[in-house]
């Protein structure tokens, strides 16, 4: 809606601004050009000039009246007149001159055509104004009276402007005490002593006779009292309750009200608000003046003053009618007609009181014409019908009431011409796509040509509506597109003849700005981008200029900061005067586009200003400052802050908090402190720089306020007592010399011990064990005692507790018991009861009886508690658990151990699970029983199906097993088929956890890999050993003895095909002493056999492997090394046999006795930590271990429990990995243990990893 209003506003000024004019070869009714002003005020020296101009043709003469009589100029003398104008002036002026001038004046301007009239013109003459002369006498007026000291200057038609002065040309001050009223007067609600003068001035500058006037000097005279009467208000001026007066629509109202009173009054001011737009109402001479501006006729009304002070008030009401000289509401336009048509001439105008219209043409009154029965006035518009040349004529409407006048000329011209475009043809216009162009057809002729608009094929381009034609045969064309380029044809014709021009439109795509620069909001110091990305017509050249606040950046633009690119600003280094709005105007020839933003820079608010104290008394002061400087981010608190140079110099201490909204608080202050205050500003950007510091208050000494804090009595030794407290701050002192007053007594005792002291501590020797004090401890000055202080209980150095709970055990489940006991005996705890500590520890398990080393956990609990939950224990064991008691000083004696069992538990998974192929229908499973059985196993589930599509068998089968067993042979399964297992123990709980596995009855091949590979060799055999890699089991390979040297006669080895799954490959018929070549043969995924390992060994001894090149194994240093180590090796093996001869054990279980037993887990407790507290250390005595662990002596296990063979192993790079291996008998550690089988011809092993 907006848009369109826009655009028919648009049009309307477009159609006013090309009405049709008469061509300036056709004759022209007279028009007045200039005149002078309705009211001219000429004074002494003035020349005297009146102006009556006028266009028309044929040339137009001009006559003047003076009093609706014939005046002609050119006959006075000292009269001036012009060629073709109708102005003269009037040289000579002298007072008495231009009073024989003095009068009204009107001006005739005529041609054949008709004749046209000026406005009257009111010539008023005012001499040089005078001052008379008078004797003023003094003003004597009472300290708090009012007086009025009056101006009263000369009476002029030109206002004059009042000032008052001293002598010395200094201004008189005004305030709301002391005011100057509308009449020049000067007024004083009250006035003071400082008031007395004899030198208050009034001077008048008359501005039309450019002349300054004073008058004669006013004494004033004030006596001092000692008794100021205080005075309600009341109203100097206006005089009385009520008034009345007329205000003009157009011009300005004035109200003033001038009040006296002591103390001084305040004015307000009330008003019909609701009938005014907002700032038209403005108050100036400190309230005491109400201004309005441009008064319409809707402002009459009451307009209220009232002036108040403590004592009362009084008021004034304006009743303000609004009248109105003459106005418009339409005035009479000039018409150009053809013979036979009607001539209307409207003349609408208002005011108040109702303006009188009467009409002349010619300017002769209607009244003075010859009666024609063509002309009538009806409804305020004159009317003349079947008009003929000879009717051409001007006209004058006049409208007049006791305010004003108003006239307006207006001709009826009657002609007959043919049709004529003023505008030129073939003329080109350019516009961008979206805006309106305007074609010009400019046609003139009487009757007035019919104009219609018309494309290339002479079609109306009206079909379109957004082809808009006006009256004055203007063609407007709006919301441009690309494709309205092109020719257009304006034809005009009339009943004589019909003209044509054409107009070319050329069509541009419009300049927009894509992305231009947005409101931001950024922090001071920092550096902001404003984009302008535009596109525009190829065709046409832009530019791009920026602005900040409508001024062109390049005019104060500076490289530090700013930047501009083609589409970009930066500025850099922000501050605040950067803010406002920033603009990209982008310009063609055609059109221009702006896009605006606004900057706001913010930052941490300015400094706070000057800090004032006032009403201050000993331990109070009220503070104020002024307020800081926002940035743009409000304020959201002051910050109080004060030094004192004498005792804490240098050092700022917060007071308190003021909200952002305050500029002044109450301060409480402590008592002997220097105070300097700053203040300082605080919003979300920071704070401000102090503001400066005040001036020196100082508070008076005082007794302490308050007493230290954080009294103690405890004993550092079982026979004192130390006191201690928080000292006092120094701004708690109140004075200087602190010290405290301690006091003690046992409790019950009625004398008090007691010392002054200045450090923050004191001992009381010799007291009892664990006796209760009354202690007090209280602040003095020089000034005296702080207040009485609070009884606080300390006690006596404390001893270490001999009591001793009596404990009881309910087990909660296979992981949890509970630990009760019941209270102890107080007396005995020898301090405060600080809690319990509960002590446990794993023994054994119930499954079995091997004895390990487990660590001892700990809980605490509070001296309220009477029992603990022992949680996340090892099911089927056996634990130990003790209670001690502890206070400050320690913990006491234990408790008896009491031992518990865990109940039985499900098992954990078992450790380990292994397939091997067999045959095509047949596998091997192999297990290794649970790590930790947590109770009696009663057997194994084992589940397993066919899970590949081939294979018919998919339903899940299942079998249970007796607990001893550890291998299963499972045939009857379908060949080439993958199957999924699942094995899992159980108790008499449970069954545990799963252990899944896969395999296959397919054979596969492939290159395999190896975990640890090693070779034993013997005079004429060789045991190769390797652990499978899961997922490789069942790959079929190759192995080759290759003998180096082949003795003559001898076959070759041939190569044997090997299952990856065996684990072990037995090569026999070797040669004694022979070194034979190891290769290992795979088949690739193209099925072709390639060669991928190989190794050397050599019969008739003990060798370490070789390896393909690289391998250092082969070194003489490297064959020292490994015979000393097997030297060494012999004689530990001789040693342990000597010392089992003598019934010692060795033993070489140093996994199972040197770490932390898994089943030792810390216990949890939800009120207080975790303790572990492991009291037994390293065993007595032990013996190095082939790879350097401490082995314990004296253990359960020995060699004797351990099969004959050593494995001595290495890693690639050649390093020692050996460890003795064998199978131990004594528990069930599980069938087929891929440690290797026993050589039986006692070999040397050598390991390959």
């Amino acid at each position: 809606m907006a848009v369109v209003l826009s655009f028919l506003w648009t049009l309307l000024l477009w159609s006013l601004g090309l009405c049709i004019q008469i061509p300036k070869e056709l004759m022209q009714p007279p028009n007045i050009t200039e005149q002078s002003p309705e009211r001219l005020v000429v004074f002494p020296t003035d020349e005297i000039s009146l102006k009556c101009e006028a266009s028309g043709k044929p040339e137009v003469q001009f006559r003047w009246t003076k009093e609706n009589i014939h005046f002609s100029p050119e006959k006075e003398p000292g009269v001036i007149t012009h060629m073709n104008s109708g102005s003269f002036t009037i040289t000579g002026n002298n007072s008495n001159f231009a009073h024989h001038y003095q009068g009204t004046y009107r001006c005739f301007a005529s041609n054949r055509l008709g004749t046209a009239m000026s406005h009257e013109i009111q010539l008023v003459a005012e001499g040089a104004p005078k001052w008379p002369k008078e004797k003023v006498q003094p003003f004597e007026v009472e300290e708090g009276q009012s007086v009025v000291l009056p101006c009263n200057p000369p009476a002029s038609v030109v206002q004059p402007r009042i000032y008052w002065m001293n002598s010395r040309i200094f201004h008189i001050a005004q305030d709301e005490r002391v005011t100057m009223g509308q009449n020049g007067n000067l007024y004083f609600a009250n006035v003071l002593t400082n008031d007395s003068h004899s030198d208050y001035i009034c001077h008048a500058h008359f501005l039309g006779a450019r002349t300054i006037m004073q008058k004669e000097p006013i004494d004033l005279r004030v006596k001092p009292t000692n008794n100021m009467i205080y005075r309600r208000p009341r109203l100097l001026l206006p005089e009385g309750l009520t008034s009345r007066l007329v205000a003009l629509r157009g011009q300005p109202l004035v109200l003033e009200c001038i009040a006296e009173g002591f103390p001084t009054p305040t004015i307000k001011w009330s008003y019909p608000s609701n009938q005014m737009q907002a700032g038209r109402v403005t108050y100036q001479n400190f309230n005491k003046t109400l201004r309005l501006v441009r008064v319409e006729e809707e402002d009459d009304g009451e307009y209220r003053c009232w002036a108040e002070n403590t004592l009362g008030m009084a008021q004034h009401v304006y009743y303000v009618t609004v009248e109105a000289a003459p106005y418009w509401l339409q005035e009479p336009e000039s018409l150009v007609l053809a013979p036979g048509e009607t001539a209307r001439l409207n003349c609408q105008v208002q005011g108040r009181p109702r303006p009188m219209v009467t009409w002349r043409i010619n300017g002769i009154s209607l009244e003075n014409l010859t009666r024609d029965d063509k002309l009538r006035v009806q409804g305020g518009a004159l009317i003349l019908s079947n008009v003929q040349p000879n009717d051409t004529m001007v006209t004058q409407c006049e409208a007049r009431n006791k305010h004003g006048l108003l006239l307006a000329n207006a001709y009826i011209f009657v002609v007959q011409l043919p049709t004529k475009i003023l505008t030129p043809d073939s003329k080109t216009y350019r516009e961008v796509q979206g805006s309106t162009a305007y074609l010009l057809c400019n046609a003139f002729g009487v009757p007035m040509p019919r104009i219609q608009w018309l494309t290339r094929d002479r079609a109306t381009v009206l079909q379109d509506e957004r082809f808009v034609p006006f009256a004055n045969g203007s063609l407007a064309i709006r919301d441009l597109r690309i494709n309205d380029t092109g020719s257009y044809f304006c034809e005009a014709d009339n009943d004589q003849n019909t003209v044509a021009i054409q107009a070319h439109l050329q069509v541009k795509e419009a300049t927009q700005i894509k992305k231009g620069p947005q409101n931001q909001i950024v922090k001071k110091g920092s550096n902001v981008n404003f984009m302008c990305q535009v596109s525009f017509d190829p065709s046409l050249e832009i530019q791009i200029n920026w602005y900040w606040n409508d001024q062109n950046i390049k005019d104060i633009f500076s490289d530090d900061k700013y930047i501009l690119k083609e589409e970009e600003l930066t500025i850099k280094n922000l501050d605040y005067s950067d803010q406002g709005n920033y603009s990209c105007v982008v310009k063609t020839a055609l059109d221009s586009v702006e896009k605006k933003a606004a900057l706001l820079v913010v930052g941490s608010p300015g400094p706070v200003g000057q800090v004032e104290l006032y009403k201050q008394k000993d331990f109070q002061v009220q503070l104020s400052w002024s307020p800081a400087e926002e940035h743009n981010s409000p304020i959201e608190k002051y910050n109080i802050y004060f030094e004192d140079r004498t005792l804490d110099p240098g050092f700022w201490h917060q007071l308190a908090t003021v909200p952002g909204n305050e500029t002044s608080t109450k301060l409480k202050l402590s008592p002997f402190i220097h105070y300097n205050f700053r203040v300082v500003a605080s919003n979300k950007y920071g704070t401000s720089d102090p503001s400066p510091d005040s001036e020196l208050f100082v508070t008076p000494k005082s007794v302490p306020e308050k007493n230290p804090s954080d009294v103690k009595g405890e004993g550092n030794e079982t026979n004192n007592m130390v006191i201690t407290w928080m000292p006092l701050k120094w701004m708690d002192w109140n004075g200087m010399e602190l010290k405290y007053r301690v006091q003690w007594r046992q409790k019950n005792e009625s004398e008090w011990q007691e010392v002054m002291a200045r450090a923050p501590s004191f001992v009381v020797s010799n007291t009892p064990t664990f006796v209760p004090y009354e202690i007090k401890v209280q602040a003095v000055n020089e000034v005296g005692k702080g207040p009485d202080p609070q009884i606080v209980i300390g006690y006596s150095g404390e001893d270490v507790p001999q009591a001793i709970p009596i404990i009881d055990i309910e087990s909660l489940n296979a992981t949890s018991v509970k630990i009760k006991w019941g209270p102890v005996d107080l007396n005995k705890v020898r301090g405060h009861l600080r809690g319990y500590k509960v002590t446990y520890w794993w023994v054994n398990s119930r499954w079995s009886r091997s004895k390990r080393h487990s660590s001892k956990m700990s809980i605490e609990r509070p001296a309220s508690a009477t029992e603990a939950v022992l949680s996340d224990l090892r099911p089927y064991s056996i634990y130990n658990v003790q209670v001690q008691v502890f206070n400050g000083r320690g913990l006491g004696p234990p408790s008896e151990t009491r031992q518990f069992h865990t109940e039985e538990g499900v098992p954990d998974r078992p450790q380990s699970l292994h397939l091997r192929r067999l045959s095509d229908t047949a596998l091997q499973l192999s297990w290794k029983p649970p790590l930790n059985p947590n109770g009696e196993l009663k057997g194994y589930q084992l589940f397993y199906e066919a899970i590949n599509q081939e294979t018919e068998e998919k339903e899940k089968k299942n079998q249970t097993l007796h607990p001893t067993i550890l291998m299963l042979n499972l045939s009857g399964l379908s060949p080439q088929a993958l199957y999924h297992f699942q094995l899992r123990a159980t108790t008499s709980v449970g069954p545990g956890e799963m252990i899944t596995q896969e395999g296959s009855t397919i054979l596969k091949s492939g290159i395999p890999t190896f975990g640890n590979i090693s070779a034993v060799t013997s005079e004429n055999a060789s045991t190769i050993y390797w652990s499978p890699e899961e997922g490789q089991h069942d790959v079929t390979f190759k192995i080759w003895f290759k003998s180096i040297e082949v003795p003559k006669g001898k076959k070759l080895i041939q190569p044997q095909h090997v299952n990856y799954s065996q684990k072990f490959y037995i090569q026999e018929n070797l040669e004694p002493d022979t070194q034979y070549t190891i290769c290992f043969f795979g088949y690739n995924y193209t099925d072709e056999m390639v060669l991928f390992r190989e190794m050397e060994v050599k019969t008739g001894g003990t060798d370490r492997v070789k390896l393909t090149p690289g391998n250092f194994a082969t070194k003489s240093w490297f064959i020292v090394f490994i015979s000393a180590i097997i030297l060494l090796l012999l004689i530990l093996l001789i040693l342990c046999f000597i010392k089992r001869s003598k019934g010692g054990k060795y033993s070489v279980k140093d996994k199972e006795d040197t770490q932390v037993d898994s089943e030792a887990r810390p216990m949890k407790d939800e009120t207080f930590g975790e303790y572990s507290d492991n009291e037994e250390k390293g065993f007595g005595s032990s013996q190095p271990s082939l790879n350097g662990d401490i082995k314990p002596l004296g253990s359960d296990d020995s060699l004797a429990d351990y099969g004959g063979s050593v494995d001595v192993q290495f890693n690639e790079d050649g390093s020692f990995i050996g460890q003795y291996s064998g199978k131990k008998e004594k528990e069930a550690a599980g069938g087929n243990d891929s440690s290797g089988a026993t050589s039986p011809i006692n070999p040397t092993t050598v390991t390959l990893e």
